[in-house]
């Protein structure tokens, strides 16, 4: 028995076609993850295709992991040298070898939001713009809306004409991205930016991965933005052998920068696109996928499709609405205790989802109320703890002695007795004579204003980032 005798006709239609752009229509439930898998197995095991010259691209590292676990346990042999990833990740592969081709090192360092927050910080403080009237987060999303839009710092200069505010962050977007170049530094949003413009600007670099990715996979097409349009798009022009994967209905993501349009414009682009609906759900019943489908119905500009399933219509829906949170937090948690006492299940089966952190207290102190054990999912990233990130800069900081935000972070971690007016001092100096945070510490002796005291206190942590360095210390 074939593995590919397990999949349902349009499944297998979605696996088989492999020559030219594709657009596969999978509603939820419908088995994409394992159409896209199958169709990498067919392609290396069927059609002799190098796993070298095949790039799979998704959203999360999870899927990621998912995906490429699932297609090695199909493939086996021969599936290591497949680009199974995330869009962020593809970006910083091909960038580590030719950002500087476009004025970085290749070395540069990646801002989180709270880097970003931190530079824009000090850029509102330079350009004097009052945080009260326009704040910092409000610009850090007009810039990220703007690089989603491919929409450079001078593009974004020329729309603002006649906007005060416009004008204001149009500014403070020159003057960020001149903070980031001169750190070495990009944001997230930069990951994608910049290698379109790489792609754009060097036609060597990008025909040598058009030649190497003639097979190329989208996953979650319809949570894409303009820049990984345009970066898919130039990749995959040279073959024309593009499979995206997605469903219109599914599309959540507009506050996050997703264009709906590059998956309802697919077949505008590509005229030629086989477009292939799957729409048999494995994962629900029929009174679920009932209501699902008459509320997206009421949706504009969708593309049609009506999901099924075989696994019968199941248990109903159940509505409630109350007049506040605090009868919801009661009714969830009465509910589930209910459920225990009676035997009909136990805690491990229930689940409640919430859409922000903020509504998890009210839930929780009915849960203790109730003597109901729980277990909240989530909480701070790993990489978002403070001694994560202070470890970090450190190693930045002996990578990359450019990267000004993460020096700044760590001259004082542990206490050194360096106060922010000596920080100042030395900043001063750094721009005055135009060279990094780090270079004007190293020269602590001829910073104007600094005494021969606070030099001092600066020299150890020079020291011991030039002993990491491999460098003399001074």
């Amino acid at each position: 028995m074939s593995i590919y005798d397990t999949l349902n006709e349009q499944q297998k239609k979605g696996v088989f076609t492999t020559d030219g752009p594709v657009l596969l229509l999978a509603g939820a439930g419908s088995g994409k993850t394992r159409v896209l898998t199958h169709r990498i197995a067919y392609l290396i095991d069927e059609l002799g295709v190098n796993s070298w010259n095949i790039m799979a691209i998704t959203f999360t590292n999870k899927a990621a992991g998912e995906m490429k676990e699932r297609v090695e346990n199909l493939v086996g042999v021969g599936s290591d040298s497949i680009w199974v990833t995330t869009f962020h990740s593809t970006c910083v592969r091909i960038l580590r070898r030719y950002a500087d081709r476009i004025g970085y090192d290749n070395n540069f360092a990646i801002y989180d939001t709270d880097d970003q927050k931190t530079v824009m910080k000090e850029v509102c403080k330079r350009l004097q713009i009052d945080t009260k009237q326009l704040k910092e987060r409000t610009i850090l999303g007009a810039i990220s809306s703007a690089k989603d839009e491919l929409i450079s710092p001078p593009e974004y200069e020329m729309n603002a004409a006649g906007d005060y505010r416009k004008q204001k962050i149009a500014s403070a977007y020159r003057e960020y991205q001149e903070t980031l170049r001169k750190n070495n530094a990009m944001d997230f949003d930069d990951l994608i930016m910049k290698t379109v413009e790489l792609f754009k600007t060097d036609q060597e670099v990008l025909a040598s991965y058009q030649k190497r990715f003639k097979y190329i996979m989208v996953d979650e097409y319809q949570d894409t933005n303009t820049a990984q349009f345009e970066l898919i798009r130039l990749l995959a022009a040279g073959t024309r052998n593009l499979c995206v994967v997605g469903d219109d209905d599914q599309s959540i993501y507009k506050f996050r920068g997703a264009n709906i349009r590059n998956i309802l414009d697919f077949e505008k682009v590509y005229p030629e696109a086989v477009v292939i609906r799957l729409e048999q759900n494995y994962r629900s019943t029929q009174n679920v996928l009932d209501a699902a489908n008459a509320v997206i119905k009421n949706n504009t500009g969708r593309k049609e499709k009506t999901l099924w399933t075989d696994h019968g219509n199941g248990n109903r829906i159940h509505f409630r609405q109350f007049d506040n949170a605090y009868e919801e937090a009661e009714f969830v948690a009465d509910d589930i205790a209910g459920k225990k006492r009676n035997g009909i299940a136990d805690y491990g089966d229930c689940a409640v989802l919430f859409r922000t952190n903020a509504q998890a207290r009210l839930l929780e102190e009915r849960f203790v109320v109730e003597g109901i054990p729980y277990n909240v999912v989530g909480g701070v990233n790993f990489y978002a703890r403070k001694e994560i990130k202070d470890l970090l800069a450190y190693l930045k900081t002996i990578d990359n002695g450019r990267d000004d935000l993460a020096v700044k972070r760590i001259i004082n971690i542990p206490k050194r007795g360096i106060g922010a007016a000596t920080i100042a001092k030395v900043q001063d100096y750094a721009d005055l004579h135009e060279i990094s945070f780090y270079e004007a510490l190293c020269q602590a002796d001829e910073v104007t204003g600094l005494t021969s005291k606070t030099a001092e206190k600066l020299k150890p942590f020079v020291n011991l980032i030039n002993v990491f360095m491999g460098s003399k210390s001074f």
